[in-house]
């Protein structure tokens, strides 16, 4: 048995891991590389493994950085089984085609630009092209079901169990027998927290031997969810007061969802104005709305009780969903009074940047940041407190007023995680991914009874 590591390798995006026992080759997650331009052209290097090798690609969940470079695996020769929950499969669908739609329009940019100056250069080429996610849902097979273990070959077997993190979120227990061994090996995904809304609970975590866990916030404590709430609200009040609007930048997946939650319970209690007007600017964001209403299999029993009774969540008075470029460039008419939502959450891509430069410089108006921003991206130099930042190759002024909420992160915090942790018993070996050094450094001072790893890109061990 042996496990390498070839993404979130002591860094957040790009999860991607290679478990090979008993003959097989079984890859969990293969993600995009997100943050500055040097982080993002890891995209396009060798997988440090042949594609072609891979007998089944287990998904944890359908964010980018775990779902995105699929298309490329399937591309390079991948010929095996995808395996994931049944609202993974429609939200990495939804993601991989918005993925290849961006990358051919960046392309398309690149390419005008070049010739408008004069360079002779070879045509820029998208990574994976809308044909290849295409091409890349053909190789999802099986759907797995929350705690329902599925046979993979002779000695190897999967369970997928709620990890509360997004819709169809799931961590994977990997039981193998190879050679009478046998091993437990867990991968946490990306671990949600209790007491959210929509969403059910993560799910107990199951004893193993080997760890394979996430450790995006292993340093810090997240705020409290209902003081954020209130602090969102008070954003909100205070600048639609001053004559201005709010911009969030907004993940598609779950962020959005949520903040419309909020938004709704603050108009329904009247803590929120009857005449705030609250645009969801992101046809990806919308297509994800849809597809939460189609898995309840996913909901806590509180939002279940309220699609039961009638009343949906994610509508509301004021609700605007915008999905046409034209509705979109109109919004820019609208001065004040208004709550922005859209992708994406690092400001990287998508209408948030069309936004930011309307807004930026207006200071009467709001920026609120509301998930992770990844060192090198849009957003992080702004929360960091940047003067002027480059938009579509411009300068533009900060004079808004910039607010990070971080009670709405959908990662577990520090407590969380260690509680996680605890409860797969006492595994001989504990690998921490999905983290920045600094966050997987404090967090192994805290674990006990287990031989701590941070593994490197393309580091393997024997199991």
């Amino acid at each position: 048995m042996r496990l390498s590591f070839h993404g979130a390798a002591q860094g957040v995006t790009g999860s991607c891991h290679l478990l090979e026992c008993a003959g097989k080759r079984i890859l969990v997650d293969c993600g995009f590389y997100q943050g500055g331009r040097e982080l993002e052209e890891e995209n396009a290097n060798d997988f440090g493994f042949d594609p072609a090798s891979i007998d089944f690609l287990l998904l944890t969940h359908a964010h980018l950085d775990h779902c995105g470079r699929i298309p490329l695996l399937v591309k390079r020769g991948f010929d095996g089984e995808i395996i994931t929950t049944a609202a993974s499969r429609e939200l990495a669908r939804l993601i991989m085609l918005d993925a290849a739609g961006l990358q051919e329009e960046e392309a398309r940019y690149q390419n005008r630009r070049a010739r408008k100056r004069g360079k002779s250069s070879r045509d820029i080429v998208p990574l994976y092209t809308i044909l290849d996610a295409l091409n890349a849902l053909e190789y999802f097979g099986r759907s797995a079901r929350y705690n329902q273990t599925l046979s993979l070959a002779p000695g190897i077997q999967a369970t997928f169990s709620d990890a509360g993190h997004i819709l169809g979120s799931t961590c994977i227990l990997l039981e193998l027998t190879e050679d009478s061994r046998q091993r437990r090996v867990l991968f946490s995904g990306d671990l949600g927290l209790d007491k959210r809304p929509i969403l059910r609970d993560p799910d107990k975590a199951p004893g193993a031997d080997i760890v394979v866990m996430e450790t995006t916030y292993g340093d810090r404590q997240h705020k409290q969810l209902e003081p954020s709430i209130e602090e969102l609200h008070e954003v909100i009040n205070t600048t639609v007061s001053r004559g201005g609007n709010v911009i969030i930048p907004t993940f598609a997946l779950e962020r959005a969802q949520e903040i419309l939650f909020y938004l709704h319970a603050g108009k329904q209690d009247g803590i929120l104005p009857d005449f705030l007007q609250v645009f969801l600017d992101s046809p990806m964001a919308i297509s994800a709305t849809e597809i939460f209403r189609r898995h309840p299999e996913c909901y806590d029993e509180h939002t279940a009780s309220l699609f039961a009774s009638g009343h949906d969540p994610f509508q509301f008075s004021g609700l605007h969903f915008t999905r046409e470029t034209a509705d979109s460039m109109a919004i820019n008419q609208i001065h004040s009074g208004a709550v922005i939502m859209a992708g994406s959450g690092m400001c990287t891509g998508g209408r948030i940047r069309h936004h930011l430069r309307q807004h930026l410089g207006r200071e009467h108006s709001s920026i609120v940041f509301v998930g992770y921003a990844a060192h090198g991206t849009l957003a992080r130099r702004i929360v960091d407190g940047a003067k002027f930042v480059n938009i579509f190759g411009d300068e533009y002024p900060v004079r808004a007023a910039i607010h990070t909420i971080g009670g709405f992160s959908a990662h577990a915090g520090q407590t969380e995680l260690l509680e996680w942790h605890r409860q797969t018993g006492n595994p001989e070996h504990t690998f921490l991914v999905h983290g920045e050094k600094d966050s997987m450094t404090a967090f192994s001072r805290l674990l006990k009874g287990t031989r701590v790893e941070m593994p490197k890109l393309h580091q393997a061990f024997d199991l």
